[in-house]
């Protein structure tokens, strides 16, 4: 496949995908991948799995056979920047993650995260759930929270 659209910017990766189809969200971590779908008209976001983090090369064949089996059309990655709005060392590492997946032929939206992971953090803890759970579900309902903030965006400037 050749390499695809890489942006942060919702209306240039709307352009690519002019009929919609369904997106992949990734809250990519340093230990984990946390993944979300959404259908393809773009309602609704809900968690799917995580990824534990191996080698690239590893991580990159399971990505690629859930993404083939979900038939999804694009991909929405968080972009972890600092509270000001600037780049970090994790911003650098999502970028340079997308740029790795490229070559999947999906366009990517790189979505502003911050404070997903402390909003979903923060639902958990007021519905009691034990830290085991918690760590057992945050990065895969921080996925699906970006990727709902990325479809909101979208359809509000269709």
């Amino acid at each position: 496949m050749t390499s695809s659209l890489i942006t942060n910017h919702r209306a240039d990766f709307r352009q690519a995908l002019p009929q919609g189809g369904r997106l992949l969200g990734m809250d990519v971590g340093t230990k984990t991948i946390g993944l979300a779908l959404c259908d393809a008209g773009w309602s609704i976001a809900s968690p799917a799995h995580t990824v534990a983090r191996g080698k690239f090369s590893k991580d990159k064949i399971a990505l690629t056979a859930f993404i083939d089996q979900q038939q999804v059309k694009g991909i929405v990655i968080g972009l972890p920047l600092n509270l000001d709005g600037g780049e970090s060392p994790r911003s650098q590492a999502s970028r340079a993650f997308a740029r790795n997946i490229a070559d999947l032929g999906r366009p990517i939206l790189l979505w502003d995260e911050r404070w997903s992971t402390q909003a979903v953090t923060r639902t958990l803890l007021e519905a009691d759930a034990s830290r085991a759970r918690r760590s057992e579900l945050v990065d895969k309902l921080a996925a699906s929270y970006i990727l709902q903030g990325a479809i909101d965006g979208l359809m509000a400037s269709f």
